[in-house]
């Protein structure tokens, strides 16, 4: 199965609204950067075992670890959660930015210095959504 056909099958694994809001949200990434690079990782380890829920990643960065050690990855992420869905912007150095940036503007979301987490998307303001999106494909390291 290829990259496409995972993303399509775990959106359609969904409950609705979720699968949904899912689909918009990955139009609306793959229509900001279209040619960008697509992942998905299905939240297991070596060991076949779960430890985190399944990504849709997109574009490409190369992330850097303690140690000197790289590792090329996604800049933004995509995932459903128990209690709605997670958009993750990678790669930013100021922890800060996504929170004084979109925090007020944004609507019902809880956002950390790489997460912004809602619900629904009726929940949030997605032209803001969308501004972070672009954020996170242009401003990293």
């Amino acid at each position: 199965m290829n990259i496409q056909e995972q993303i399509k099958e775990y959106i359609s694994s969904q409950p609705e609204p979720k699968q949904t809001e899912m689909q918009e949200l990955h139009r609306l990434i793959s229509k900001i950067k279209p040619e960008c690079k697509l992942w998905f990782l299905d939240g297991k380890n070596s060991e076949n075992k779960t430890v985190s829920n399944p990504n849709i990643g997109y574009g490409l960065q190369t992330m850097k670890y303690a140690g000197g050690k790289t590792r090329e990855f996604y800049q933004i992420g995509l995932s459903a959660n128990t209690s709605g869905i997670s958009v993750y912007i990678l790669g930013l150095d100021d922890k800060t930015y996504l929170v004084n940036t979109y925090g007020k503007k944004i609507g019902k979301a809880s956002i950390t210095g790489y997460c912004i987490k809602f619900k629904t998307l009726k929940d949030i303001n997605l032209d803001i959504l969308e501004a972070a999106l672009g954020d996170g494909f242009e401003l990293r390291n």
